[in-house]
């Protein structure tokens, strides 16, 4: 059996190391969750600093987009809710279609039970935020709690979970990618505005033609970048939220490899052996024409074997949890808390959205998932029902997703504030309660 070929060592350039603090960073799981409620912690004391207008007149900004003629103008605050956040959503859809292709996802068998887990984490808080809300217009809320922070979430039990099963991982990271399919559905279906058809043709218009453009076999990402700007354009002035677009764009990114796994081996050698034949040509790569036409054959061939998809899940993953997720926490997080008189830390918004993130996620998903287990439609957790009731107390970090949803449900103003604030304080107490079982549970494994 051929052995692991050992990583290349190179001494690191001038740039990597001033960059390596960064890098580190950016490799601990946990990394991106500390950004996000850094973040969140500088929106909160901005907003309520001596300095807390400036917070609100940077996002009111004006910004206009547009080419030629056709041109929008947006405040700053619009520019990172409907288009940052459509990035962040095209993100999720490609998690989505992976995890659905070759994930969790794609074998029924073991996708039962993180799926029941997600539904039972959706429902039981809705419900929970009715009881709180059964009608006028905070009822519209009830879409909030739904929500997971993956990134949140992850980096929690990365923190707090060293040492578990990874099956515990694999199986929130399957939750939560659900729990983001069925957020998208929520937003296009109960969130969406006064819908313009002829806006909605276009948008079908050009989401046939990004699947034209995977049928056809395009696989460069500029082709689908321009036709998603095209589709998030037409999905803006359709009336349904843009950020749908995202999702949509990243369904027709092909997940095919264009040469199997024999091919690449057969002519991975083949352009090695050329390289080796071509040695002699001159002093370096830079000057030997045969081995810089091997080095563009094992190029070719590796662009090949890899699916656009992946190369665009790769290429975007840290621009977004190292800069839209905390821009948009900078943006949608600064209540201001002088405002919270007795109207708002008594509003049945902000009990409906704490409770449901806090006691709806954790039972929600601890009672499906054993509820599918006893039917027989799912096996049992390996991780054990202890771990997996406290990593529902984990996916009860609503955050980024639900802080999204609660802006389309409320326009500025008390019950947004109140929502925000049953988000803040949900969210600590099921990280808080989540990470304290799986601590308490990690010790007694280990006693």
């Amino acid at each position: 059996m051929a052995g692991t070929l050992p990583p290349l060592e190179l001494p690191p350039t001038r740039w990597e190391r001033l960059l390596a603090p960064w890098t580190r960073f950016v490799q601990h799981e946990a990394s991106s969750g500390a950004l996000l409620l850094s973040a969140t912690a500088l929106a909160l004391a901005w907003a309520n600093s001596p300095w807390g207008e400036s917070y609100a007149r940077l996002w009111e900004t004006k910004v206009r987009l547009g080419v030629g003629e056709v041109e929008m103008a947006l405040s700053l605050h619009h520019l990172v809710n409907d288009g940052l956040m459509a990035i962040f959503f095209f993100l999720v859809g490609l998690e989505i279609k992976r995890e659905l292709l070759v994930g969790e996802l794609a074998s029924p068998r073991r996708a039962a039970l993180p799926i029941a887990a997600a539904l039972g984490g959706m429902l039981v808080p809705a419900a929970i935020y009715v009881l709180f809300n059964p009608s006028g217009p905070e009822r519209r809320g009830w879409g909030v709690p739904m929500a997971t922070d993956i990134a949140f979430s992850l980096g929690i039990l990365a923190l707090v979970g060293r040492g578990g099963p990874p099956s515990l991982r694999i199986f929130l990271a399957a939750l939560a990618i659900v729990d983001d399919l069925g957020a998208v559905l929520v937003i296009a279906i109960f969130y969406a505005g006064k819908l313009d058809m002829t806006a909605l043709a276009m948008a079908a218009g050009a989401f046939g033609l990004l699947l034209l453009a995977n049928r056809l076999g395009a696989r460069h990402p500029a082709v689908y970048a321009v036709l998603a700007l095209a589709l998030w354009a037409a999905v803006f002035g359709s009336g349904v939220h843009a950020t749908v677009a995202g999702v949509l764009a990243a369904l027709a990114v092909p997940a095919r490899t264009r040469v199997d796994t024999d091919e690449v081996l057969h002519r991975g050698r083949a352009l090695l052996d050329a390289f080796d034949a071509a040695g002699e040509e001159g002093p370096n790569v830079v000057t030997n024409r045969g081995q810089q036409a091997a080095l563009e054959g094992l190029e070719r061939l590796t662009e090949a074997a890899l699916t656009p998809l992946q190369r665009m899940e790769r290429a975007l993953h840290t621009w977004v949890l190292y800069g839209i997720m905390p821009v948009f926490a900078l943006a949608n997080a600064g209540v201001r808390l002088d405002d919270l008189g007795a109207h708002v830390l008594g509003s049945s918004v902000l009990w409906g959205v704490a409770l449901g993130l806090a006691l709806g996620k954790p039972l929600g998903i601890t009672l499906a998932a054993w509820g599918a287990t006893r039917l027989g439609w799912a096996q049992a957790p390996e991780a054990g029902w202890r771990r997996l009731h406290a990593v529902g107390w984990l996916a009860g970090i609503g955050f980024t997703m639900a802080l999204f949803i609660a802006t389309l449900a409320f326009p500025s103003g008390p019950a947004l504030a109140a929502a925000k604030v049953g988000i803040l304080s949900g969210s600590f107490v099921a990280a808080l309660v989540g990470a304290a079982l799986l601590v308490t549970r990690r010790r007694g494994s280990s006693a």
